[in-house]
């Protein structure tokens, strides 16, 4: 991912691990459903989870999808435009990803903000 920024002179994400908890959360909700999404009943928004996790921000994206790899699930994540954006975001400037797996199926949270 930072490589994808450093090809557009772009600043790299710094890790964050209240983010990144946020997002192993989320992915295991998804892995408990069966399916991706940015929300499922009961489950708090992305707003919240971040909150929740500590996280002190200014705004929020997030990526979701489930496939065979990490090198699959990034290909895909660029091929589609608004994953990429959020990757390729100038506004953001941390991340948090989370990833599970079952049954060599990963399920995968990237979660983006621009802290304060």
């Amino acid at each position: 991912m930072n490589q994808a920024r450093r090809v557009q002179g772009m600043s790299a994400l710094r890790w964050d691990e209240s983010l990144a908890a946020a997002a192993r959360r989320h992915a295991e909700v998804m892995l408990e459903h069966g399916s991706t999404g940015h929300a499922f009943a009961g489950e708090p928004s992305l707003s919240m989870r971040a909150k929740q996790a500590g996280v002190h921000f200014g705004w929020l994206s997030e990526n979701v999808m489930q496939g065979p790899s990490a090198e699959f699930i990034h290909e895909q994540f660029m091929k589609s435009a608004p994953h990429r954006a959020n990757i390729l975001d100038r506004e953001m400037d941390s991340i948090g990803v989370g990833v599970v797996e079952q049954g060599g199926e990963l399920f995968v949270v990237e979660d983006f903000a621009q802290e304060r």
